[in-house]
């Protein structure tokens, strides 16, 4: 993926938030994220509903890899259809994936993007909610662009209220002692 001179709308932009940050991001991160979602539309393969969708996962500084130059980390992915439409992967789950072998889990992951050709903003489906709670924390940003690079922005927590995630699961000694108990009262 390409990185461009500063866009002046996104700058504009982040300069409208609060603190110069869009939802916690820098003018670069924002920009790197938008641009590196919107661009990754162009390697979608979907044939059959030729509805393109591109991702990008914002790296936490924190847990990224030092590199060499100041750009921001950035995961991208785009959504892989199949002629057997329910085996078609979307976007957001093949950058996820790949951040995964990678090595990145919960706390990796500074925010999200998601672009469409769409008029409208278009969310993650519920699938992919789901799957990015296995990562993310609630408060990880969703930014959502449609066709003209606009956004709309929710948290993860906003777009799946009361999720069930790993920190829900009880710990597996918890989950072996209750089976133990259940047995021995299954014999009694």
């Amino acid at each position: 993926m390409s990185t461009a001179i500063p866009d002046p709308v996104a700058t504009a932009l982040v300069s409208s938030e609060q603190n110069g940050l869009v939802h916690g991001l820098s003018a670069a991160e924002f920009q790197i994220l938008s641009l590196t979602c919107i661009e990754a539309k162009a390697t979608a393969y979907c044939p059959y509903s030729l509805f393109r969708v591109g991702a990008s996962l914002l790296i936490n500084p924190n847990t990224a890899t030092p590199s060499p130059t100041s750009t921001p980390a950035i995961i991208t992915g785009a959504n892989v259809e199949n002629a057997s439409y329910p085996v078609g992967t979307c976007a957001e789950r093949v950058a996820m994936g790949t951040a995964v072998i990678q090595g990145h889990r919960i706390g990796s992951f500074k925010a999200i993007g998601v672009a469409t050709d769409m008029d409208d903003f278009c969310s993650p489906c519920g699938m992919c909610r789901q799957y990015l709670r296995e990562f993310c924390e609630n408060e990880v940003p969703i930014f959502m662009f449609n066709k003209r690079g606009e956004y709309r922005v929710m948290t993860l927590g906003e777009l799946l209220p009361m999720s069930f995630g790993p920190d829900k699961l009880p710990s597996r000694e918890v989950l072996a002692r209750g089976l133990e108990e259940e047995g021995k009262t299954k014999v009694a």
